[in-house]
C-alpha cells in the first residue's frame, strides 16, 4: 500500500496488549495511524514498544482521550477512515461496584461510535470478547458456543462484572447502530483468553494464566480453562474484520481451542524443558482450590469458574475471512519465551 493512498485508521487504547500489536501490523502495511492514550507520558513506551515490533512510527500520531470524558476523540478521529475500538477494562480483581466497569465500557464504545458517525468514518472494529457470547449458562463440553449464542446477564452465578460489561457494551453499541448509526457500520471481534509474545513488563492480565506456572506462584494446577487466541492472530483477526466487504454488522469469535491449566502446563514443561522448572505438577481438586480461595483474592473472584467448559467455533472467522489461528502450543510456547526473555520470570 502506498504512503499517498494509505486511509487513516485510530486504535483506541494504543498502549493495550491487542492495540498495540493492531498498531504495528497497520503501520508496516502503510496505514496512517492514530491512536489514544489515556496520559501522552506513555507516548515514550509506545514508540519503544512500536520499536521492538519492527513497526515504522513516521505514520503514526498519538493523542490524548479517555473512555470517561469527552477530550480529544474529535481531534483523533478526524480524518479516519476507519476505526479499531480496542480499549476497554480488564481487571485481574473485579470491583465491588461494576459499575466501575459497566460505565466506561458501555459509555465509551458509544461515545466512539457517536464521534466516529460524526466524523464520517466509514467502518467501527470493535474488540468484544468471548465473555459476551459463552457465559450465563453454566458453560458446556459441546457443541461449541459460536456468534449466535449470547451470554445470559440474568445468570448472577455464571457471570461477574467483567462479562456482564463487554454484554451489556456490545449490546448498546449494537442498539446504537440499529438505531442511529447512519451509514457508519460495526463489527466486533470476540477473543478467548489473549496471549502470545509480550514485548515489554507491562502486559495484559491475560497473560497471567501462564506467567503464574512459569513464576511458581501457584503451586498446583486448578480446573480453570479457556478457549486461547495469540495476540498476533487476533490483531490479525481485527484487520481482516476492518477490510473484507459485506460483513458490516457480523460477530467474529477470534479463538481456538479450549485448554485448561493442566494442558497448559504440560506443554510448558515438555518444550521448555529446565526453564519450566517452577510449573507445578500437582493438579489440585476443587474442594482446594475453593479453599485457596479463601486467601487469594484472584482466585476467590473466579471459584464460580471452576471445571466449567466452554469451548468456542471460530468457522465463521475463517469462512468469512480467511482467518487461521495457530496453534495452541505455539502461543503458549512464545508466550513462555517472551516472558523469560523480558525478565519477568
Amino acid at each position: 500500500m502506498s504512503d499517498t493512498a494509505a486511509p487513516t485508521v485510530l486504535v483506541t487504547g494504543g498502549t493495550g496488549y491487542i492495540a498495540s500489536f493492531i498498531i504495528a501490523y497497520l503501520l508496516c502495511d502503510g496505514y496512517q495511524v492514530h491512536t489514544t492514550v489515556r496520559t501522552l507520558l506513555r507516548e515514550p513506551e509506545l514508540h519503544a514498544t512500536m520499536k521492538k515490533l519492527n513497526a515504522p512510527t513516521e505514520r503514526l500520531r498519538v493523542f490524548f482521550a479517555d473512555l470517561n470524558g469527552e477530550t480529544g476523540w474529535a481531534e483523533a478521529m478526524q480524518g479516519c477512515t476507519y476505526v479499531q475500538h480496542v480499549a476497554s477494562p480488564l481487571p485481574t480483581i473485579n470491583p465491588k461496584d461494576e459499575e466501575q466497569l459497566i460505565r466506561p465500557a458501555r459509555d465509551g464504545a458509544l461515545r466512539v461510535l457517536r464521534i466516529a458517525r460524526a466524523a464520517g468514518v466509514r467502518r467501527v472494529v470493535m474488540t468484544a470478547s468471548v465473555a459476551s457470547i459463552a457465559y450465563g449458562g453454566g458453560g458446556r463440553a459441546a457443541p461449541p458456543y459460536t456468534e449466535a449464542d449470547w451470554t445470559d446477564l440474568k445468570d448472577k452465578s455464571d457471570t461477574s462484572a467483567y462479562e456482564r460489561s463487554k454484554t451489556i457494551a456490545e449490546r448498546a453499541a449494537r442498539d446504537f447502530i440499529k438505531r442511529e448509526g447512519g451509514a457508519l457500520e460495526l463489527v466486533t471481534i470476540h477473543p478467548g483468553l489473549v496471549l502470545g509474545p509480550v514485548s515489554s513488563a507491562d502486559f495484559s492480565a491475560s497473560v497471567e494464566a501462564v506467567k503464574k506456572l512459569m513464576d511458581g506462584s501457584v503451586q498446583g494446577i486448578p480446573r480453570f480453562g479457556w478457549p486461547l487466541v495469540d495476540v498476533r492472530d487476533i490483531a490479525d483477526l481485527h484487520i481482516r474484520a476492518m477490510t473484507t466487504e459485506g460483513v458490516a454488522g457480523e460477530r467474529f469469535i477470534g479463538a481456538n481451542e479450549f485448554w485448561w491449566m493442566g494442558q497448559i502446563a504440560e506443554v510448558l514443561r515438555r518444550r521448555l524443558g529446565a526453564r519450566a522448572k517452577n510449573v507445578p505438577r500437582l493438579r489440585v481438586p476443587d474442594f482446594a482450590v475453593r479453599l485457596m480461595g479463601k486467601f487469594d483474592p484472584v482466585i476467590r473472584d473466579r471459584l464460580w469458574e471452576l471445571g466449567k467448559e466452554r469451548p468456542v467455533s471460530h468457522d465463521k472467522a475463517t469462512q468469512m475471512l480467511g482467518w487461521e489461528p495457530r496453534s495452541n502450543e505455539e502461543t503458549v510456547v512464545d508466550t513462555a519465551e517472551s516472558l523469560l526473555a523480558e525478565g519477568v520470570v
